[in-house]
């Protein structure tokens, strides 16, 4: 995982990507948003959503990547940034390296479920067919509190 400060450019897309949680949260979903930029564009956007739409694999990610997908006519999101409030699990982070999302910037570490070094090691995917560059704790502190208050009012 890249420790280094985070790009000028990606304070303001992941205020977008929280933006989106805040929506999830009011969905009833937990609050989870992610982005995909290519140059300086938002190509793709999602939040989670799987127990609207009684669909497991409906993460913040998953939606975004669909999302960026379908608007780039291309299941290769070469060049492209996620950007997303929460680390990635096992499965999203699979569908990140499927994708060949070149970097993702996430906020709040999930030391459950995360798996760009938190409880599992799979991005940056150094012995699989594509490394992602990773970068975590990016306003971890907003997008943790995003979540720890979601699951206090949930208990």
């Amino acid at each position: 995982m890249i420790s280094s400060p985070p790009g000028e450019k990606d304070i303001p897309w992941m205020h977008h990507a929280l933006a989106l949680a805040r929506y999830a949260e009011e969905a009833g979903e937990v609050p989870v948003g992610a982005v995909v930029v290519q140059e300086g564009e938002m190509v793709g956007k999602g939040w989670n959503c799987p127990i609207n739409s009684h669909d497991p694999t409906a993460h913040a990610e998953i939606q975004a990547i669909r999302a960026a997908s379908q608007k780039l006519g291309n299941y290769r999101l070469v060049g492209t940034t996620l950007y997303v409030t929460l680390e990635p699990c096992a499965m999203c982070a699979g569908a990140i390296i499927q994708a060949r999302i070149q970097r993702v910037v996430f906020g709040a570490f999930d030391p459950k479920g995360g798996a760009a070094g938190s409880a599992l090691n799979i991005l940056p995917g150094e012995r699989l067919n594509h490394q992602v560059e990773c970068q975590g704790g990016v306003l971890a502190e907003s997008c943790g509190a995003i979540l720890s208050a979601f699951f206090r009012a949930r208990r």
